[in-house]
């Protein structure tokens, strides 16, 4: 798996998560690229600083001071409400439910859960299209 950072013709900047570095560029040539935030398909990859490799693998990426950050944090909690509300919670059995769905084995419909790392470098592997849910917790400094 490959982590790219993105930006829109916007100025949004995010990341975004592929298969490989062929998998953006056929997803960027089909025009499904777009931006979380605007929904522009006018994204390209921007400066990113060189992959080092990681010995805990248990870090995530970090963000603070940016002047957008309490909207951003806003349109989160927004998102994750609306997911959770209007989708099927499936708990840990999220990568099966979604390869059903994906492969047209289940009813389409919206569902959100949770997975292993394993199980979601399967589900990129598999082509299945799902986004990370993000946990906003509601008083942030």
């Amino acid at each position: 798996m490959i982590s790219y950072s993105l930006v829109c013709d916007n100025s949004h900047k995010f990341d975004a998560w592929f298969r490989n570095a062929e998998a953006y560029e056929e997803q960027h040539d089909r025009g499904i690229v777009t931006c979380p935030m605007c929904n522009s398909v006018k994204v390209e990859k921007a400066l990113m600083a060189p992959a080092v490799s990681r010995m805990n693998s248990d870090k995530v990426s970090l963000s603070t001071g940016h002047p957008m950050q309490s909207a951003i944090r806003e349109m989160l909690r927004t998102m994750r409400k609306k997911v959770t509300s209007e989708a099927d919670y499936v708990g840990d059995k999220f990568a099966e439910e979604a390869r059903k769905i994906h492969f047209k084995e289940a009813e389409a419909r919206g569902i959100y859960g949770e997975a292993t790392r394993d199980e979601v470098a399967e589900l990129i592997d598999d082509g299945v299209d799902f986004l990370p849910l993000p946990h906003i917790p509601e008083e942030a400094n």
